[in-house]
């Protein structure tokens, strides 16, 4: 396993839309392995593949809660292949979010608040399944990845223009 670099906006790679999955393989399962360790490393709590350079429809998410509250964060990973919304709740939640390659930036994004989704695990089984709450979000940011869109996308032009601004002086002052 190997820590990945990431890549960060402006980085026209982040716009690519990624390409189906077409054989779930040991290639593929490396390639999941040194995502879901690269997401641990960073921190994150998900990370698309096209954030590592492979315009794949891949992704990996890990809320890493709690088992009670104020214990131990538990990792579950979970990985999604060839993901799809199959419907979405016509209800939007506000979500604070932040992103791996928009670094150490966050604001609020309105999504639906329950999604069905499909998708292939790592070992090519399919699921099925209706996710609410963070993982509905978290799943939604991600596929966003999938298509080319950063969270930024969905902020007026004044907020991502502020928040770009902000990134740009953090990167000076960090260099």
């Amino acid at each position: 396993m190997a820590i990945l670099p990431i890549i960060e906006t402006p980085d026209p790679r982040l716009r690519t839309i990624s390409e189906p999955v077409e054989k779930v393989d040991d290639a593929l399962r490396a390639l999941i392995a040194d995502m879901l360790e690269t997401m641990y490393d960073a921190p994150g709590i998900g990370l698309a593949a096209i954030q590592v350079g492979v315009a794949k429809r891949v992704l990996v998410i890990d809320l890493q809660e709690p088992e009670e509250e104020g214990g131990e964060a538990v990792r579950d990973p979970r990985v999604f292949i060839n993901p799809e919304i199959l419907s979405a709740s016509g209800d939007l939640v506000p979500y604070n979010e932040g992103c791996l390659s928009v670094p150490e930036q966050y604001a609020e994004v309105q999504r639906p608040s329950h999604i069905r989704a499909r998708w292939l695990d790592e070992h090519g089984k399919a699921h099925e399944e209706d996710l609410d709450g963070l993982m509905a979000v978290c799943l939604q940011h991600e596929m966003d990845h999938l298509q080319g869109i950063l969270f930024i996308d969905h902020l007026s032009k004044l907020k991502r223009d502020m928040l770009l601004k902000k990134l740009a002086k953090a990167r000076v002052r960090a260099a």
